[in-house]
C-alpha cells in the first residue's frame, strides 16, 4: 500500500487495483477512514478535527489524488502529495 502523504500524525496511502469509486485511506493512530477523492464521502472514523483536516488536504490535491489513483490501478508508482500546513 503507497503511502502518498503525511501531515499532522496522519498518514494517507492508497492500495493497488483499490475497487471504484475512487479513494484513499487516512490513519490516524488506530483509527482509519476511507475517502472518496472526488466527494469527500467517507466511511470508517476519525475524530472530527483530523478528519477536518484530512478533507481540507484532500480538496487542495483532488488532481493529484486522482492522478495518483490512475497510477495505483496501474501498479506504478506514486507521487507524494505535499502534507498541509
Amino acid at each position: 500500500m503507497p503511502i502518498i502523504s503525511r501531515f499532522l500524525g496522519v498518514v494517507i496511502a492508497m492500495y493497488f487495483n483499490g475497487h471504484n469509486p475512487p479513494h484513499f485511506h487516512a490513519k490516524y493512530g488506530s483509527l482509519e477512514a476511507e475517502i472518496q477523492i472526488n466527494t469527500g464521502a467517507i466511511s470508517g472514523f476519525l475524530p472530527p478535527r483530523v478528519l477536518s483536516l484530512v478533507q481540507e488536504w484532500r480538496n487542495l490535491h483532488i488532481q493529484e489524488l486522482l492522478d495518483d489513483w490512475e497510477k495505483c490501478q496501474r501498479h506504478q508508482e506514486v507521487s507524494e502529495i505535499e502534507p498541509l500546513e
